[in-house]
């Protein structure tokens, strides 16, 4: 049994003085390219990673939920049938979101038991990797299998994005779920956010002799707070200005035709968005015809979009950028939803011992908390553990 998986365990026991019924985990993820295209029915290639979430899990024969985990010191709990968006739950409100999202495409809660569950992760929360989707996707297959929904992973995707979106109130796109859920081993997800579509795009970053460093800044974030929010109404405000149901329905000669249309800003917001999914088609082209080693220049293209026309990256992240790419890097760009996190550098295998001394003196040298840097490596989706 692997550290985590006995530490869920462990803890499941400890908090609740028995041991769990099952143990099911979740990944947290990268997004290669294409950010803030999600919820603009756009593009995107996320894939999972290998840190993971894990739920160990015991139904109980009421209706009450309790919930622990190994990064929290008291045990939240709520009637199943009661919880609520409208309520203050803290960082319990992802997983009776979750129990609340399997009601909302089609589980009866009035006639299911409640549960127990405890979470053991070593997806670092705030560092743009989705540590929440790991948390709700790992409980919604748990919950799926133990109240024997049948449900397939399509529409699982669509209850833990309801618990994100609707239950939390963080007004993310289906990216961060869909990864989790849907990703195979050695593959990036290319998913059409518009009609929820994927298919696997193979990386062959091993055979190819790259690593795909994450380098987290330690500067934290929360989507459910403003500026994440204030960049979506933006998008919305640029679709409706263009006559179109989303940006994805915009081509960059389009935009470029109506600049007059929309004040700078929000013309900056949408050209980031519309320039933003024509790249992750090409990487994605780029992948299947040429390999990881033609992405990089897609990916510096995509950070530099983020820091200047959406302006939601960071001092640190765009010292990790300047720094990683002197040192070697093929393409580095930060991930996730901005405003702090962590950035991604492709890198020759060989050169990443050079790259992270770069990046750790470089932040000394501008005072800034070291960076957490570690490697990771294309893995499978969610999946029942035990």
């Amino acid at each position: 049994m692997t550290g985590l998986l006995a530490q869920a365990r462990d803890g499941f026991e400890a908090a609740f003085g028995y041991a769990p019924g099952g143990m099911w985990s979740a990944p947290g993820r990268v997004n290669l390219i294409g950010e803030h295209t999600d919820y603009n029915e756009g593009f995107v290639l996320p894939f999972a990673i290998d840190r993971r979430t894990y739920a160990a899990l015991a139904l109980r024969d009421d209706g009450l939920v309790r919930v622990s985990s190994s990064q929290a010191e008291d045990i939240r709990e709520a009637r199943l049938g009661d919880a609520s968006p409208a309520v203050a739950y803290g960082w319990a409100a992802y997983p009776l979101g979750v129990a609340w999202g399997l009601g909302q495409v089609g589980a009866n809660l009035a006639r299911l038991p409640g549960f127990d569950v405890h979470f053991a992760s070593d997806v670092p929360p705030g560092a743009g990797l989705s540590s929440s989707a790991a948390l709700e996707s790992a409980l919604a297959i748990a919950l799926n299998e133990a109240w024997r929904l049948g449900f397939d992973r399509e529409r699982l995707v669509l209850a833990a994005h309801l618990a994100e979106n609707d239950f939390v109130g963080a007004p993310t796109g289906i990216l961060d779920q869909s990864a989790s859920l849907l990703s195979r081993q050695g593959t990036a997800l290319s998913i059409d956010c518009r009609d929820g579509s994927s298919s696997a795009v193979d990386l062959r970053l091993d055979e190819c002799g790259l690593a795909l460093l994450v380098i987290d800044t330690k500067v934290r974030h929360e989507h459910a707070s403003g500026g994440y929010a204030e960049r979506r109404a933006a998008c919305e405000k640029a679709a409706r200005a263009l006559g179109v149901r989303a940006l994805r329905d915009v081509t960059v000669p389009r935009l470029l035709a109506a600049s007059g249309v929309l004040d700078d800003e929000t013309y900056r917001r949408a050209r980031h968005v519309v320039t933003e999914d024509q790249r992750v088609l090409d990487t994605v082209e780029a992948l299947r015809t040429k390999g990881p080693v033609a992405i990089g220049h897609l990916m510096a293209a995509s950070h530099r979009s983020m820091r200047d026309d959406f302006e939601i990256s960071t001092p640190e992240l765009d010292l990790v950028v300047k720094i990683s790419m002197e040192g070697g890097a093929i393409g580095t760009r930060m991930t996730g939803g901005g405003f702090g996190g962590s950035a991604i550098a492709l890198t020759p295998i060989g050169l990443v011992p050079a790259v992270r001394a770069a990046v750790g003196g470089a932040f000394s040298e501008h005072g800034y908390t070291r960076p957490e840097m570690f490697i990771v490596r294309p893995s499978q989706g969610a999946r029942r553990d035990r």
